[in-house]
């Protein structure tokens, strides 16, 4: 029986006419598995477009890409949509949520919330990245994962396993790794690139962002939050609080880490992260969210001080039920 990797292997080789995106405001895994499946296209020689609602962050505009990421969705839409990295379908942005043929769609990811909202599904919570999915696509299609394609998926799996400290680093994640290393893949050139991306001004939100610290939970839980008037005073927006929420993961004793970020007056975005066997995907489910065991998300309307309150009992009713 064919694998999910082969079967999609197959409908890019007969099809043509493609839409590659994935969720809004994207991190590494979303723009390389972006990107990584553009090359894939590119090899085959099939007309495809790169689109993100949010488009291409300031911190990823070193990626090469095999075309340029638009933020305007083509009318009429191409034949096929081929999402990565959604674990909802509303996650592509309003226009192409809109827009989306089920029939049309093939839906690669590795969110446990995924309701497999194409014709093709491939959805595997064992997965570290989606860029080890496409990975495994560009075997089936006889690929090297070398040049722009490889460093497409390193960016993908390097960032979404943490530089391969997260719990979901498994020995294949560490073999395909050393896979792209033989076939030229620099990790040495490419992670500075990932990491140095600072500006002051996201250096001067960190610093306030910290201050903010608040522990719970008899020591268990941090929590730190990213206001409005924060990002206003620092001059900086919300793609300059991402990742911020792992400073608060590396306290001693903390087994839940948190950032509160304001998108809105009185409108939130919760972050958590957590270590081991402390499943915050259920937290983030309780609250409407989603994501992964030890990386979840999701949004809460209301002051600080209830949302606050909101997160904090959820996750303490989580942990409870672990202890149980």
């Amino acid at each position: 029986m064919p694998t999910p990797a082969h079967k999609i292997a197959d409908l890019l080789r007969e099809q043509d006419d493609f839409l590659i995106s994935a969720h809004v405001n994207p991190d590494g895994d979303a723009i390389g598995s972006t990107a990584a499946l553009g090359w894939i296209l590119q090899a085959l020689g099939k007309r495809f477009t790169l689109y993100n609602a949010s488009g291409l962050p300031r911190a990823f505009d070193w990626v090469q890409l095999p075309a340029p990421v638009t933020t305007e969705l083509p009318n009429p839409l191409p034949a096929w949509s081929l999402v990565v990295d959604c674990g909802a379908k509303n996650r592509v942005g309003t226009a192409l949520d809109a827009a989306l043929i089920p029939e049309r769609t093939v839906n690669i990811d590795h969110h446990i919330s995924n309701p497999e909202f194409g014709t093709l599904n491939w959805v595997d919570i064992d997965y570290p990245a989606v860029g080890a999915m496409i990975a495994e696509i560009a075997h089936a299609l006889d690929l090297e994962l070398a040049g722009p394609l490889g460093e497409a998926v390193y960016l993908a799996v390097a960032t979404d396993t943490g530089f391969f400290t997260y719990g979901s680093t498994k020995p294949k994640t560490l073999e395909l790794a050393a896979d792209l290393y033989r076939a030229g893949v620099k990790p040495g050139e490419i992670n500075p690139k990932i990491i140095n991306q600072w500006t002051p001004q996201r250096l001067k939100l960190l610093s306030a962002v910290i201050a903010t610290l608040e522990m719970h939970l008899d020591g268990r839980m941090g929590l730190v939050v990213a206001d409005l008037e924060t990002q206003r005073r620092t001059g900086t927006s919300t793609e300059d609080c991402d990742g911020l929420v792992n400073f608060v993961r590396q306290l001693r004793g903390v087994r839940v880490s948190a950032i509160l970020r304001e998108d809105e007056p009185e409108y939130w975005k919760f972050s958590l992260r957590s270590n081991g066997d402390d499943d915050i995907q259920g937290v983030a489910a309780l609250l409407g969210g989603g994501g992964h065991k030890n990386a979840a998300g999701g949004n809460l309307r209301g002051s600080l001080e209830h949302v606050t309150r909101t997160l904090v009992d959820s996750i303490d009713q989580v942990l409870q039920g672990l202890a149980e």
